[in-house]
């Protein structure tokens, strides 16, 4: 059964990356890269009590992906894989998800670091990274853990 649910914007990243190639492929190969997360001004009071953390999950739409693909061939890989057991951009739903540094907040802008996404991506929501709750060192990474792919950049295969 198919449900619709609608999505909102609640604001759009800035990064200085314009197209995926070259493009870190995940916040822990983005070298310190900084973005600024502008909230709409509808969603100002949602950043109350946000000082403090480190980190913040950013929750966005992959909005320049190619349509979904249920066998991909992931950046760090040379082997064609199954899109849910990648994190690929072109899924059923182009939902991306990226653990940031938070730098500052300043009204409705968010400097972060390690930032890993295109410019102008419309951001869906943001929650904080919590390391106990949402770190798990000792898990099994599947196929990644074997990987011998040290890609850390996105080329053109996915845009």
């Amino acid at each position: 059964m198919n449900i619709i649910m609608p999505l909102n914007s609640i604001g759009i990243i800035h990064t200085a990356f314009k197209r995926p190639e070259g493009t870190p492929i995940q916040p822990a190969y983005a070298d310190g890269a900084e973005g600024i997360i502008e909230l709409f001004p509808d969603y100002r009071e949602g950043l109350s009590d946000m000082e403090g953390f480190e980190r913040i999950w950013l929750i966005y739409w992959f909005d320049r992906t190619i349509p979904a693909r249920l066998k991909v061939v992931p950046f760090r890989d040379n082997v064609e894989r199954g899109v849910f057991a990648t994190r690929a951009p072109c899924r059923p739903n182009p939902i991306g998800l990226s653990a940031v540094r938070l730098l500052g907040i300043d009204g409705l802008k968010l400097r972060v670091a390690d930032i890993d996404i295109l410019d102008g991506t419309p951001l869906l929501d943001i929650k904080p990274y919590i390391p106990s709750i949402d770190s798990f060192p000792e898990s099994r990474a599947g196929w990644f853990a074997d990987s011998r792919n040290e890609r850390r950049q996105a080329d053109d295969r996915f845009e």
